[in-house]
């Protein structure tokens, strides 16, 4: 008798829709739990920045893998000109250098649903940023769907004001409201700066392709916050970004952050994208909000509210509808190497 060892996989998994549902669903999933692991390391001592130094250069190999494959996947095409790769550089450092070091600044003081919550409204901050650089022209359909999710977002920022002994992770001085306030403006900050990047990188993402661009985008990032990492440790003595106190707990979860919530996320998605097209794969990302919620709940023990529920909903609702009414934004861009 012979026994069959091959993995048979359900029938709506088995065509090339339901493969690419799967991949982005478990992409936007990875890419939300990179706070969870934060939040977790903090607890263990780390801070931002050495939260963001292990994450970026374990991530490094990866990232050069990427690439590497990249490069060899566009053999024969144009080498990038010096424009280019000034236009690399500047998307590397605002993209996911500066974007990344204020997110996990900002995890500090506020919970990852409200982090979640606030990244979110990249798309919101596209579509601002194209009108005024652009003069894209706006219907009123976009600016009520822009209205409500930045409503969402106050919805869920209430929640944290509310329930900030639970979100404040480093406060230092400041007082739990305080520090609420001010990582709520970090995080801010770090989804504009994610936004700039998509703006920026349109035109460049059709001459050089994805793929490319956040390989060699990443790469520039990785050096830069490795650099960060090295120059505040000896600015400040060893008191910040210092790791030498870190249990072995610390590194296995910046591992993990590195591959499973950084770069196993991106070709997830990327996936995701070739299989579905770019609209259905940032809808299925819409799933990151709530698997966050989930696991911020089961694994930090933070309060889930109806009014967390609530405002989270509307912040979907407002993408949702902001996608459909043609902006041309993507809810989730496929390719964030960041978050």
């Amino acid at each position: 008798m012979t026994v069959s060892t091959q993995l048979t996989l359900p029938g709506w998994l088995q065509g090339p829709r339901g493969r690419g549902l799967m991949m982005a669903a478990l992409g936007a999933i990875a890419f939300s739990g990179k706070a969870i692991v934060a939040k977790l390391m903090y607890k263990l001592g780390a801070d931002a920045i050495s939260v963001v130094g292990l994450r970026m250069t374990m991530a490094f190999p990866l990232f050069l893998v990427m690439a590497w494959w990249a490069a060899r996947q566009a053999a024969g095409a144009a080498s990038l000109t010096r424009r280019q790769w000034w236009q690399v550089v500047g998307l590397g450092i605002t993209g996911y250098y500066l974007a990344s070091t204020l997110d996990f600044m900002g995890l500090q003081y506020i919970s990852a649903s409200l982090e979640r919550a606030i990244l979110y409204l990249n798309p919101t901050m596209v579509l601002i940023l194209s009108v005024w650089w652009f003069r894209q022209r706006v219907t009123g359909m976009q600016w009520a769907a822009v209205g409500l999710a930045y409503a969402g977002v106050a919805v869920v920022w209430l929640h944290d004001w509310e329930t900030a002994q639970w979100a404040v992770t480093r406060s230092h001085e400041l007082s739990a409201t305080e520090a609420v306030t001010w990582g709520s403006l970090l995080v801010l900050g770090s989804a504009l700066s994610y936004a700039v990047y998509l703006v920026g990188s349109g035109r460049l993402v059709q001459q050089i392709g994805s793929l490319r661009l956040v390989g060699y985008a990443s790469i520039v990032a990785c050096g830069l916050c490795a650099l960060q990492w090295l120059l505040v440790s000896v600015w400040t003595q060893g008191q910040v970004g210092s790791v030498s106190g870190l249990p072995w707990q610390a590194y296995a979860l910046s591992a993990l952050n590195a591959s499973a919530c950084t770069v196993l996320p991106v070709w997830l998605l990327m996936r995701g994208v070739q299989l579905l097209g770019a609209s259905i794969a940032s809808q299925v990302g819409m799933i990151g909000p709530l698997s966050t919620i989930w696991m911020a709940a089961w694994w930090l023990g933070e309060p889930v509210s109806p009014q967390l529920m609530l405002g989270t909903a509307a912040i979907l609702a407002g993408i949702v509808l902001l996608t459909r009414a043609g902006s041309g934004v993507s809810a989730q861009p496929p390719t964030r190497a960041r978050t």
